[in-house]
């Protein structure tokens, strides 16, 4: 009778523990596939944040240029190198 009993407890720890491992590994909603998708999401959501500021300052310049005509002139200097017809300019990096 105790050998009986063994046997079956034995094989509800072996069923339990396949089961745990199938949850934990295999399965297509494992654990592990979880945990990597809200890490993704976490990473997605930061970007998103961060993406979301840069538009915020970008359409900051953009109204700026539209409205300022030294603003222009400064942004056209500092990023395309203009001048004017009676100067010269030196790029030193």
């Amino acid at each position: 009778m105790k050998g009986i009993l063994k046997t079956k407890g034995l094989k509800y720890i072996v069923v339990l523990l396949l089961f745990a491992v199938y949850i934990v590994f295999i399965d297509d909603y494992s654990l592990v596939a979880t945990s990597r998708l809200k890490k993704q999401v976490r990473r997605l959501h930061a970007e998103e944040q961060a993406l979301r500021e840069a538009i915020v300052e970008d359409s900051i310049k953009a109204a700026s240029l539209r409205d300022n005509l030294d603003a222009k002139e400064h942004y056209g200097r500092e990023n395309y190198y203009m001048k004017r017809d009676n100067e010269d300019i030196f790029v030193i990096k």
